[in-house]
């Protein structure tokens, strides 16, 4: 708007009638309050100055035109002046002359603009010194070009005199929340949130119908952890306008953050599907999510998107819940829309890498870890996960130095660590000695764990628990028993810890007192399924299938959530395997995958399970292919791939995946009996006395619960055999 434009305008309203009669709308564009600066309360002065009112006096007032200062009598003492009267028309000149300033400095942004603006508001104010109207112009445009200060001293000078003034409370609420937007949390961050929520509580008394205000004040109670009174005013928002979106959504999510998503659900059902926005149908996917009911919540987020397409929040919730209920391909397709739609988004890079990790295409995971790098280089969380991409690899020295960094990184001299940063810590130390431990440097891996146990009692508890799998895992029996006595006695509330402990003792030949012990730690309540599953596993060891059957089939009763009963189906699955039960075993197995396709552990079991029975060895080959494909450093999965193609006759196939087994894995027995029938009948007799002879050694360190008596059999029978041909081979070559 050019000058004359602007004076024509103020010609116009200074014709129209009197200051007190205009009404101004003006977008009040707020700066932070310095961190060293609290802002005073209504009405209270600061320490060293004076009342607000007298903080920065006007400059002298300048008179109309009409009656300039040459004009004007002689001062008289201040006793002898009969109070001034009030000059509305001077006062409207230079409030017209203010508002042609602020409009310049909306225009051109200058600062000298700015200061006449204000000089011209004090010059108003003097000659209508009671004009709350001026004052709060005068405020609004302090706050407008960063004086926060001044502004709320002068909208508590009106509020001095006029307590009801809902302008002045109002801006006082704007700047409180603006500077509590812009603080760390802290002692003046609190002081500044009270201030905002008794501004809050007063102007939704002065305006009770105001949705804004109350929706507002709310927020202000939820931060200041006053959730029943934000509850009381989210309602109060929805009382005087159901149909208001913002206050729907804001409610549900209140609930839910409670944990009371029937009740969210409750509040956004009761908007008619033909009144739904995109946002509210994205409030109820996040409500169904918090249900565990993914379906509902990828039907609810599909709706948010079709109305609105460019919502990516919407297509986030879509995305997660489609990881959520096992969809990874439709997952990553939306995600790949976020990407092109937002390439700085580091979070979504890094769910495109876990889903292409979870399908073992390591490389495009690692092409999308670096998409993530370039956003984000200094993220941990990166960092981490290509650092179990290369443990995935079997790239394992990399991986440990990545993990290593990022403990350094993390590292306090002190000792003292966040609740962030110790959990974080716990992550790295956890991956780091699952690395160890895979790259068969077992006292690292113990030493890394042991670690874990000064970071907390969650942290401590996991610790223990991978402690007492190192040493199993390299049968160090004794001190894994030694270990989960140590965490139980420790932790005597912890039932997996006592569950863990129990175990060790009834492999260690104590079964009955273990069983007995683990049997106390029943409830009767949901929370009893991994007792179950524990006692299943104890009564299936000592080979008391009966009960191992009826604790398992409690289990799968309890198991509400999908990855909870497939993993109980795959234990049921597991103990009609070893019943040899096979019909029912494969039933359970299929089961677990029709859930879920991907579960590398139900393919493995099931394909080894069908071509060691020389049962559909193609389609057992199929299984097993696929289990180590998402898992290609599992010994154990390429143990099966080999004798899958031993089976079918693919000797040098069978030979390259188990002597990759027997590198991974190799204080297992059965590797070493599968290598050594593969060498027995490719005529390498030695090389299949040597496996067979591995075995059985392997078999003797084992403890009796584990050890299987009819393989034990079969490689004993097979070693003497093979040195009987190997005796013959001799003479005749004498």
């Amino acid at each position: 708007m050019t000058l004359n434009r602007i004076l024509v305008c103020l010609t116009v309203l200074l014709l129209a009638g009197s200051v007190s009669g205009i009404a101004q709308n003006t977008d009040i564009i707020l700066t932070p309050v310095a961190p060293e600066q609290a802002l005073p309360a209504a009405g209270q002065a600061q320490p060293g100055s004076a009342a607000p009112a007298q903080a920065e006096q006007p400059a002298q007032a300048q008179p109309p035109a009409a009656a300039s200062q040459d004009q004007a009598s002689p001062a008289t003492p201040a006793e002898s002046t009969p109070p001034k009267s009030p000059d509305k028309a001077a006062a409207y000149y230079h409030f017209t002359m203010a508002h042609m300033y602020e409009e310049l400095v909306s225009m051109y942004g200058r600062a000298d603009y700015a200061n006449k603006a204000i000089e011209e508001y004090r010059l108003a104010i003097d000659n209508d010194p009671n004009s709350d109207y001026l004052n709060a112009g005068l405020a609004e445009l302090y706050a407008k070009t960063g004086r926060i200060r001044d502004a709320v001293l002068e909208a508590q000078d009106i509020l001095k005199r006029d307590g009801n003034n809902l302008e002045a409370r109002r801006l006082l609420g704007r700047i409180y929340l603006r500077s509590l937007g812009d603080m760390q949390a802290g002692t003046q961050s609190q002081e500044i949130l009270k201030l905002a929520i008794e501004q809050y509580e007063q102007i939704v008394k002065l305006d009770p119908k105001s949705v804004e205000d109350h929706l507002l004040l709310g927020r202000l109670y939820r931060l200041n952890n006053e959730l029943l009174k934000s509850e009381g005013e989210f309602k109060t928002a929805v009382n005087i306008q159901p149909d208001s979106e913002e206050a729907v959504t804001t409610l549900a999510y209140l609930y839910n953050e409670e944990g009371d998503s029937a009740r969210a659900l409750q509040v956004l059902s009761a908007i008619p599907e033909s009144a739904r926005t995109a946002k509210l149908y994205s409030a109820l996917g996040f409500t169904y999510e918090q249900q565990k009911d993914y379906k509902k919540a990828i039907d609810a987020y599909r709706r948010s998107t079709e109305l609105d397409h460019d919502n990516l929040d919407s297509v986030r919730g879509l995305a997660q819940n489609l990881m959520n209920d096992g969809q990874t391909d439709a997952a990553l397709e939306q995600y790949k829309v976020i990407a092109d739609a937002d390439p700085s988004d580091a979070q979504t890079y890094m769910r495109i890498a876990e889903i292409n990790r979870r399908d073992g295409k390591f490389d495009q995971a690692l092409e999308a870890l670096k998409k993530a790098t370039a956003v984000v280089p200094d993220s941990l969380e990166v960092q981490y996960n290509i650092a179990v991409i290369d443990e995935a690899q079997g790239k394992y020295e990399d991986a440990i130095q990545i993990l290593n960094q990022l403990l350094q990184k993390n590292e306090h001299a002190d000792g003292e660590y966040s609740v962030a940063d110790k959990n974080n810590r716990a992550v790295f130390l956890e991956r780091l000695g699952t690395v160890y431990r895979e790259a068969n440097k077992h006292q690292q891996a113990a030493d890394t764990f042991r670690k874990m146990l000064d970071l907390g009692d969650d942290n401590a508890i996991r610790g223990y628990q991978q402690i007492v799998e190192t040493y199993r895992d390299n049968k160090q029996w004794q001190m894994a028993t030694e270990a989960a006595a140590e965490a139980a006695k420790k932790y005597p509330n912890d039932r997996g810890l006592q569950m863990v402990s129990a175990s060790q003792q009834a492999d260690m030949g104590k079964s009955e007192v273990a069983i007995e012990h683990v049997k106390t730690l029943l409830k009767g309540n949901a929370d009893d399924r991994e007792v179950y599953i524990a006692l299943a596993q104890m009564y299936s060891r000592v080979k008391d299938w009966p009960k191992a059957e009826e604790n398992i089939s409690k289990a799968i009763d309890l198991s509400s959530k999908p990855e909870d009963k497939s993993y109980a189906i795959f234990v049921q699955g597991s103990v009609y395997e070893r019943q040899k039960k096979y019909d029912l075993a494969e039933e359970a197995f299929r089961k677990v995958l029709a859930d879920d396709p991907k579960n590398a552990m139900t393919l493995n079991y099931l394909g080894y399970m069908l071509a060691d029975r020389d049962t559909r060895v193609e389609e057992a080959l199929g299984y097993i292919r696929r289990a180590v494909a998402l898992d290609p450093q599992n010994g154990a999965y390429l143990d099966s791939l080999g004798w899958a193609y031993y089976k079918l006759g693919k000797y040098d196939l069978a030979e390259e995946n188990l002597r990759r087994a027997s590198e991974r894995i190799s204080t297992d027995p059965t590797v070493h009996q599968h290598l050594g029938e593969l060498y027995q009948r490719t005529g390498r007799l030695k090389l299949a006395a040597s496996n067979y002879e591995r075995s059985l050694e392997e078999w003797n360190k084992t403890i009796p619960a584990e050890v299987d008596q009819d393989q034990v059999a079969k490689v004993t029978k097979e070693l003497e055999t093979t040195r009987v041909k190997l005796a013959k081979q001799t003479a005749a070559k004498q």
